[in-house]
């Protein structure tokens, strides 16, 4: 083991705000030591935004930081506090298995949190090893850097580190830990926690904190805490709306894996879905579907009324005015959310207009797939280059009086065919992280210690609106199967 020491010329410039928090959200404690870490992946165009120094990263110096051997100048490692609804039950959690190492400075002034995840032991760990495995944390890489891609809200994945040193999880397996940035980790989960077991004082300074970290905007409104649930809705509304619009399911919609920022987080059980159906559940634990892809609207609603609860105490003085804010707020979240998916679908389809009928339109569309077992990437993408014959719907009855429709609604616009073809263009997507491809990524790194299978597919990952020609081969489906796929929660 190398004594940890302080790191420098790297470019990091670590605030800690969280830090100056009452003691009570968090326990200050250092990672612990690990044998032998090895770069795996950096994320060289993520580095640089950040404001560091790429070459000096990948020296020795600046991989112990992602290991936590050595500290950078200004790093105050602490664990967060947080509770949460897991599958609907309430329970404590917290950091049982990351820290955060305190918050990066950009040249631009930007804040971002800087978290080591499989860093070991929390006192929240509630009886796991804080360890994770090569496997998952480099899965979580190419799924946030592929929603990062895609435009979608998320944490990103700054490198991916093994230890030297072996997890046991069924097998042994290769020790990893992954560097995750984000706007923050506040959670719907922070806020309960606070709420639970902390004072209407406690609540108020994290109310605050959160108000001045994302939502500086506060000063002129008349309900500072309403204007803090109220924009948290917002950005769910159109986060889950993009989820939805590129078959995207989370897989564990816990409240404490819903961020305030309004980043997508935890890449733990989630996929993207081929085939076209709603009821579609990745997730080994999720037996009853709770999350499955058509709930989760849903459950984001039914998450935000939990933070709506925490803020009962600050929304008024008296409780039953407190309650009405807070589900008139709530109630706003269907709507929006609706506006931002209806929109988005109206882009998928060259729709640059409104006309009452457009969600029939949409909904027929939807439909014809589930019933023919459509791919709902391929679908859009075929009707984006006019190639219908290449979709599960082309030669039916029903796909030829809805492709009849559909051109004559884009007539009825007044922007011509091919500024709706450039508008699908962007609002479909070549590609997207195919779970087989991923398990091939991923296959190869971890058995073979071959990266390049992952490195090329990140690569074409990072651009997927530009359909350009070296993407067409990931969009291939993958062979026939009996057995679902299935993933795991995985540490």
């Amino acid at each position: 083991m190398t004594e940890r020491k302080v790191v420098i010329e790297t470019g990091w410039n670590l605030d800690n705000s969280y830090a100056r928090l009452p003691k009570t959200f968090f326990t200050r404690l250092n990672p612990t030591l690990v044998r032998s870490p090895k770069l795996i992946i950096l994320n060289h165009t993520l580095a640089t935004s950040l404001g560091l120094n790429v070459q000096a990263l990948q020296s020795n110096d600046g991989v112990v930081v992602f290991v936590g051997n050595g500290l950078p100048e200004g790093a105050l490692p602490l664990a967060q506090a947080y509770a949460g609804h897991q599958f609907g039950h309430f329970t404590m959690l917290g950091d049982g298995r990351a820290l955060l190492l305190g918050e990066q400075i950009t040249p631009f002034g930007e804040r971002f949190d800087i978290q080591l995840k499989g860093s070991g032991k929390t006192p929240y760990s509630r009886g796991g090893d804080g360890r994770a495995t090569l496997g998952p944390m480099l899965r979580e890489y190419i799924i946030s850097e592929a929603m990062h891609g895609l435009g979608i809200p998320t944490t990103r994945s700054l490198a991916v580190v093994t230890t030297g040193e072996s997890v046991i999880r069924e097998t042994d397996l290769p020790g990893a830990i992954l560097t995750r940035v984000a706007a923050s980790h506040l959670r719907v989960g922070t806020f309960q926690y606070v709420s639970k077991w902390g004072t209407v004082e406690d609540l108020r300074t994290l109310a605050d904190y959160t108000l001045q970290r994302h939502f500086p905007d506060v000063d002129d409104v008349e309900n500072r805490y309403l204007f803090l649930l109220q924009q948290v809705i917002k950005r769910q509304a159109v986060l889950i709306a993009k989820w939805q619009l590129v078959g995207f399911i989370h897989g564990v919609m816990n409240t404490d894996n819903m961020t305030i920022s309004g980043e997508t987080i935890d890449y733990g059980p989630c996929a993207f879905m081929d085939t076209y159906d709603p009821a579609t559940v990745f997730s080994s634990i999720d037996i009853h579907g709770r999350y499955a892809y058509g709930n989760q609207p849903n459950i984001a609603a039914w998450n935000l009324a939990r933070f709506a609860e925490t803020l009962l105490p600050l929304l008024h003085v008296n409780q039953e005015q407190a309650v009405k804010l807070a589900q008139d707020a709530i109630s706003d979240f269907t709507e929006l959310y609706h506006c931002n998916w209806i929109t988005g679908m109206r882009a998928k389809l060259g729709i640059f207009n409104e006309e009452v009928q457009d969600e029939s339109l949409i909904e027929g569309l939807l439909s014809m797939m589930q019933k023919y077992r459509a791919d709902y990437t391929n679908t859009f993408l075929a009707l984006t280059f006019d190639k219908s014959e290449d979709t599960a719907l082309f030669g039916t009855t029903e796909f030829a009086q809805w492709y009849e429709l559909w051109q004559a609604r884009l007539d009825r616009q007044h922007e011509p065919k091919d500024s709706s073809q450039q508008l699908m263009r962007n609002s479909n997507p070549a590609l997207i992280p195919r779970n087989h491809r991923v398990e091939e990524a991923l296959e190869a790194a971890v058995k073979q210690g071959d990266y390049s299978v992952m490195k090329r597919f990140l690569d074409v990952l990072s651009s997927p609106y530009a359909h350009s020609p070296e993407q067409v081969d990931y969009s291939t489906l993958p062979p026939p199967s009996t057995c679902p796929y299935r993933t795991f929660c995985g540490t």
